[in-house]
């Protein structure tokens, strides 16, 4: 199914909003609750499957709303589209502070993108959502997305969001290491394994995990500067940050009198 075409403006820095401007009768699926505002003349409908198949059976749709489960997403989807007259908006919101990745699906190579698991946020009607297995056992034992992934196929606008700041890289026949977890998206041309960071020295002591995700081949790959399960960590009451008050004299002080 070819892609509807959608306009769209990205807006904000720090934590963004793509705002989608939409022709009558054009639609845009999302993430049930992503939805931000809609001008009058726009309708939602919540949906099982992403609608790329336009004769796909009930069985059909139950599988793959199903396999969206796997990947920690809603069962539905929310289908929006345009029954007014002239272009009508709707916005979406990402869940948490970062980067709204706008990508052409016609221009990923072999029309797919791989996506960690909860990195979609909305796309034009036509492109296909389906899960993508890590086929080696490290990678999803040790490489923080787990053996499951998102994959993204069409030929239309799509747009993933991203913790941080987000850096793409191009590969060329090269060989690229990553802290785990921060691997957003990239091309099926491009293999992900993962690999131990060091000597046991460094593993143990280096501060930089025992693990490092590794792409190699060519194709380009999109890297977050601060994944949710790493902001979780480092504002947690354990975390790393938690001693840091404590280290003074009167952080110390203030401990005595805790409860």
């Amino acid at each position: 199914m070819i892609s509807h075409e959608i306009d769209y403006k990205i807006i904000g820095d720090d934590i963004q909003v793509v705002e989608i401007e939409l022709d009558p009768n054009e639609t845009v699926i999302a993430e049930a609750g992503a939805m931000l505002f809609m001008e009058d003349g726009i309708q939602f409908e919540t949906k099982m499957g992403d609608g790329s198949e336009a004769n796909q059976s009930i069985m059909g749709k139950i599988f793959q709303a199903g396999t969206r489960l796997l990947t920690g997403e809603s069962l539905f989807m929310t289908h929006f589209t345009n029954r007014g007259v002239g272009k009508k908006k709707v916005a979406f919101s990402a869940p948490y502070p970062g980067t709204v990745m706008p990508i052409d699906l016609s221009k990923i190579y072999g029309n797919e993108l791989i996506v960690q698991k909860d990195g979609f946020l909305c796309a034009a009607m036509g492109t296909s959502m389906k899960i993508h297995f890590n086929q080696r056992f490290g990678s999803g034992l040790f490489g923080g997305e787990g053996f499951i992934l998102q994959k993204l196929k069409g030929d239309g606008m799509a747009f993933v969001h991203a913790g941080g700041v987000v850096m793409e890289k191009q590969l060329n026949n090269e060989t690229l290491r990553i802290d785990t977890g921060c691997v957003v998206a990239f091309e099926q041309s491009l293999s992900f394994d993962i690999q131990r960071s060091g000597g046991l020295k460094s593993m143990v002591f280096g501060g930089e995990g025992m693990f490092l995700a590794t792409l190699r081949g060519t194709g380009r790959c999109w890297i977050q500067s601060m994944p949710i399960s790493k902001l979780i960590q480092r504002l947690s009451v354990g975390g790393p940050n938690s001693r840091k008050e404590s280290g003074s004299v009167i952080g110390g002080l203030g401990n005595l009198f805790e409860d």
